[in-house]
């Protein structure tokens, strides 16, 4: 698909941070694979931002804040269900950091996420009690911008909400499947697309 961005249209760019890189401690496979994509897609577009999930230490998601639960388990907060990670995007870490071959130098802001230490964020909008906001939703509006394209990790968690959040908030929301990579946990990947169709996102392989 050939799309020239128009000027008030802006690529949100997911968590493409080391921990879900190859290597990292939530590694998503051939996560990496998505920056060469994404500094190609970047150069197409005037406006780009950037999440970047920043827990605390032993924040409430990690397994290893609730003794006797196993990774990848869930159990119910506060807020609901929430999946229990590894230790991951530690603020301060090598592991939070930006892939080292990502281009940032055009990203006109980041949105740091996941940092209250009860609750995790998904969302780039909101965290996922669904009703804590961001920022990111009156920034956007803010600047006039009415389109998103999506990018980043994984796919199937932060992409996802993120995307069918910004279909809530009304934007036009288009995901750039050659940009994402999933992490397709217990049939994650499969109600993702089923989700984000129903909410409206439109999808795309690439924009070529």
């Amino acid at each position: 698909m050939h799309v020239q961005p128009a000027n008030n249209d802006v690529l949100l760019v997911i968590d493409v941070q080391n921990d879900f890189c190859p290597g990292g401690a939530l590694a998503v496979t051939d996560g990496d694979a998505v920056v060469p994509v994404i500094n190609r897609l970047a150069q197409r577009f005037d406006h780009v931002v950037l999440t970047q999930d920043w827990h605390p230490a032993g924040h409430s998601s990690f397994a290893t804040s609730h003794p006797g639960s196993n990774v990848f388990e869930a159990i119910d907060m506060p807020y609901g269900r929430q999946t229990l990670w590894p230790d991951h995007c530690v603020q301060g870490t090598s592991g939070a950091s930006f892939h080292p071959q990502l281009a940032t130098d055009r990203a006109e802001l980041v949105i740091r996420k996941g940092f209250r230490p009860a609750i995790d964020s998904y969302s780039a909008f909101y965290e996922n009690d669904r009703r804590t906001p961001t920022g990111l939703a009156g920034y956007l509006r803010e600047r006039s911008f009415e389109k998103i394209f999506l990018v980043g990790l994984a796919t199937d968690f932060c992409v996802r909400y993120s995307a069918i959040d910004a279909r809530r908030l009304g934007f036009t929301t288009v995901l750039i499947e050659a940009g994402c990579r999933a992490i397709d946990l217990a049939g994650s990947l499969e109600a993702a697309w089923a989700e984000m169709n129903a909410a409206g996102v439109q999808r795309v392989d690439d924009l070529c």
